[in-house]
């Protein structure tokens, strides 16, 4: 969103978009209740890369048949239907969605399509009469969220959104665990999602689509520009029009998780974040280097990404340093290249590191582990054949919550201007945890040789919302409130009234 003026986008926001809506009938309602030992006939749009593991989920599912694939690249689509023609498995292929929802035989369908695409394909699939599963995060804005949940309630769907979070049993014990009382008051909540991310290139023109692509429907709902990065795949996450940002793309799993730790099903009373996209030029425009604070009645949410390693000599990415309530620091050393995301509760009496407890003094008191391992497409498939919601770990309500998060976050960042380290101190004054996260920030940025004098942080305001209303109200809430609903390019609608 950083890439056009605030200004352009508001009055972008505000023209709204015209075009015909499908119909809410569009594709009919195909649907009927499953019987216990029926075969349930499932599809997967978008399997260049994620969508695998749901393909290879389904394919060895008792009572599970793949019986579509989607995808607007004919090579990958190509690929996927020989590759399951070695399991005697031969699904019907299509490149427009539209297509596969009309068809008859399909019960339920795997969304795993950029995420641009997620909200569209679930309502359509509503519409539809199919269940859906779908990836993170489940939307591309808070309004979409809303109509997905609208959508499932009026077609009475199973939808799922797959965070993955809640299918670990491990977790369960360790929120368990929280419920109960054993650490204390719950006082602070931290997130490390330090996961190195390259730049993407740099442009200097319009590239070409390769020809065994669908330009027009990969794009969808997103505006129709020419593509302006090196990889039209992958990249897209680091571009507002179709992706969120790092916030966007694993947040919403340990967003997901603080929300379940904390017994919340409301949103924050506000938000700030504050970051910059550091270490070279390139075509992406969402931040690599990430803080949101958020204050979920009265205690304090930080969210910190790093998408640089822990300093310019080393692909190692950064250790966890915090804490505990009696003021002893604590550190969590981490000597690898892999990523290093973990959600870290402070309480009264020790703390939650993942699914293993400490006490404040840093020594270990209990962990968590699982016994056996059922994966979201196995919760998804049982909730689909029982037609019980409580049967998913994570439905769509939920899912669209925790993903809320993530794009309040996006919206503090997106209405920032650029400050000076000292402005900034400023701005938090005497808010401890607040100056402790940006000192990390301005940190890790120098141990990268990363100047924030020369290169200023964008940081966006505090921003107050209503959860009842899903809306921001008081300083800056008119600005906000625009970036609450994307534009759609017709005929890639989601209508008000889904």
């Amino acid at each position: 969103m950083n890439s056009i003026s605030r200004r352009a986008f508001i009055k972008k926001s505000m023209a709204g978009t015209a075009g015909a809506l499908l119909s809410t009938h569009a594709f009919g309602n195909f649907s009927s209740i499953l019987g216990a030992n029926e075969t349930i006939n499932v599809a997967i749009a978008g399997f260049r890369s994620h969508g695998r593991s749901h393909i290879n989920a389904y394919k060895n599912m008792p009572g599970v048949r793949i019986a579509a694939l989607c995808d607007v690249d004919k090579e990958v689509l190509d690929r996927g239907v020989a590759s399951l023609a070695k399991d005697n498995i031969k699904p019907k292929a299509y490149r427009d969605i539209r297509k596969l929802l009309e068809d008859k035989d399909v019960d339920a369908i795997s969304v795993v399509t950029p995420n641009h695409w997620h909200a569209l394909a679930t309502v359509w699939a509503c519409q539809a009469g199919k269940d859906v599963c779908v990836e993170k995060p489940v939307s591309h804005c808070i309004w979409e969220g809303r109509k997905m949940v609208e959508a499932a309630q009026k077609y009475n769907r199973i939808v799922q959104a797959d965070l993955d979070m809640r299918s670990d049993e491990s977790r369960h014990k360790a929120v368990a665990y929280i419920h109960e009382g054993n650490l204390g008051k719950i006082l602070k909540v931290r997130i490390t999602n330090y996961k190195r991310r390259r730049s993407i290139g740099k442009v200097h023109g319009v590239q070409a689509v390769p020809d065994n692509i669908n330009y027009n429907l990969w794009l969808g709902r997103a505006p129709m520009e020419p593509l302006m990065r090196q990889n039209l795949h992958y990249d897209w996450h680091w571009q507002w029009a179709t992706g969120n940002g790092e916030i966007g793309n694993n947040g919403p799993h340990q967003l997901d998780y603080v929300r379940w730790i904390l017994g919340k099903n409301t949103l924050p009373k506000t938000v700030m974040s504050y970051g910059g996209r550091y270490g070279y030029l390139d075509d992406g425009e969402t931040p690599n280097t990430q803080v949101a604070v958020y204050d979920y009645d009265g205690i304090p949410v930080i969210y910190e990404s790093r998408g640089l390693a822990e300093n310019k000599f080393t692909e190692i990415m950064s250790d966890f340093v915090g804490y505990t309530a009696t003021g002893k620091k604590v550190v969590h050393p981490y000597k690898s290249e892999s990523p290093n995301m973990n959600v870290i509760v402070f309480c009264e009496n020790g703390y939650l590191y993942n699914t293993t407890v400490y006490d404040n003094d840093g020594k270990e008191v209990k962990r968590f582990e699982s016994e056996s391992e059922t994966g979201p497409q196995a919760h998804f498939i049982n909730a689909v054949r029982s037609r019980k919601k409580q049967d998913l770990r994570t439905n769509i309500e939920e899912g669209h919550l925790s993903t809320s998060l993530c794009h309040m976050g996006n919206i503090s960042y997106s209405l920032g201007s650029h400050l000076s380290p000292n402005q900034i101190r400023e701005r938090l004054g005497d808010d401890r945890l607040a100056m402790q996260a940006f000192e990390r920030f301005q940190e890790h940025l120098a141990a990268n040789e990363v100047n924030i004098w020369k290169q200023p942080v964008m940081m966006g305001p505090v921003l107050q919302y209503d959860s009842t209303n899903e809306q921001f109200i008081g300083e800056f809430s008119e600005e906000a409130n625009y970036y609450l609903k994307d534009t759609y390019r017709a005929p890639f609608v989601i209508p008000e009234k889904v």
